[in-house]
């Protein structure tokens, strides 16, 4: 488990239908299981270990300089679970939360819809209420892995009358539940991680609302600050840095001991110091949170730096390989620096589009006027 994996494949998703690639993966997943960090900061009731926040950020560090694998992976821990913790109720949290941290159940999430992406309070899926149970309809896109999904957690508009924002409630799916499907989504890069699903007539247990009827968006803006967390701290961190340096280092030998670009050489130490400063601010919200304050609207500067950071190194480490970096891997797929490059481009758009960043930290931060 301290060998590089190649893309998603030695990534342990779990899931009612999952199989262990190994081993040696297996045991990986159990010892640290036992330990409670495959979700480090639960409470051991729920399958956790009680973690502080300083201390998951030591556990995760320690775990990059050994170059070991988490143990477990998916939107049921950075997404699902936070929400379930801060809003689900004692029988949500009981029967979900341990599931996610032994790896027993697969989730995606249901937010975007078509014609519904950066304004995703505009969404159209509907859930009218049918005694103790609501009917769903609607479709939802850009679903990643639905279709390797056990569950799915899905905002949904319950009052078609009032203030879009306040008509929304947030559901939980079972995947099985007669009337979903799914569709995957071809991509440029070969692969397919995305999904149209539909919902037609699926009933799903008025005991699956998280929160309150028609206050789904409190939940759904709780969670997505950890999703916009999630992928800024996985779009750029110090060791992405010394990714960086590594290739750099490759690509010197193989010219001398020196690249001859003096532009390229400048902007690698520009990505370097950008990446050293982005972390320095992630260590100070982290400090805050653990003296009780909330992330809140600073998700958007996380996500915003992240993902800016990741696109420019993703084009440094294009230009060191050259053309090689789009060769086609199997005639079907790009090979890893092509692939890494184009799927960048995507964290400018999930979780909120760089746009609506800006604007969260114009509006809500910086207190700018509207004009």
């Amino acid at each position: 488990m301290r060998v590089a994996q190649s893309g998603e494949d030695g990534v342990c998703w779990g899931g009612r239908n999952w199989s262990f690639e190994s081993r040696e993966q297996k045991d990986w997943f159990r010892l640290m299981l036992a330990k409670g960090w495959t979700v480090p900061d639960w409470p051991a009731e729920y399958g956790g270990a009680g973690l502080t926040p300083e201390q998951c950020l030591i556990l995760r560090e320690e775990m990059n300089r050994l170059g070991a694998r988490p143990p477990l992976e998916g939107f049921g821990i950075s997404m699902i679970g936070p929400a379930l913790l801060a809003f689900g109720t004692d029988e949500q949290k009981r029967l979900h939360l341990p599931r996610i941290a032994r790896g027993e159940i697969r989730w995606c999430q249901g937010y975007s819809e078509p014609g519904a992406g950066s304004d995703l309070a505009a969404l159209r899926t509907s859930a009218r209420q049918d005694g103790d149970k609501f009917v769903v309809n609607g479709q939802k896109i850009w679903t990643s892995y639905a279709d390797k999904a056990d569950w799915i957690f899905c905002l949904v508009r319950t009052d078609p009358a009032v203030k879009k924002q306040l008509g929304i409630t947030f559901l939980l799916i079972d995947m099985l539940t007669p009337g979903v499907s799914t569709k995957p989504i071809r991509l440029i890069s070969g692969s397919s991680p995305f999904c149209e699903t539909f919902f037609d007539e699926v009933e799903v247990p008025a005991g699956n609302v998280v929160g309150s009827v028609n206050r789904g968006w409190d939940v759904a803006k709780y969670l997505l600050t950890h999703e916009r967390e999630m992928i800024a701290r996985g779009g750029s961190n110090l060791f992405d840095a010394e990714e960086l340096d590594a290739a750099a280092a490759k690509a010197a030998a193989a010219t001398g001991g020196r690249l001859s670009d003096e532009l390229l050489r400048a902007e690698i130490a520009r990505a370097a110091v950008n990446t050293l400063a982005f972390e320095a601010t992630r260590l100070r919200y982290l400090e805050e949170l653990e003296s009780g304050g909330s992330l809140g609207a600073r998700s958007a500067v996380l996500k915003l730096g992240g993902t800016e950071l990741n696109k420019r190194r993703q084009e440094l480490l294009v230009s060191l390989e050259g053309p090689g970096a789009f060769g086609w891997a199997d005639g079907a797929s790009l090979s890893g620096v092509g692939k890494g490059w184009l799927r960048s481009k995507g964290n400018s758009i999930e979780g909120g589009t760089t746009e609506i960043m800006l604007e969260i930290i114009a509006k809500q931060i910086l207190e700018l006027p509207k004009a």
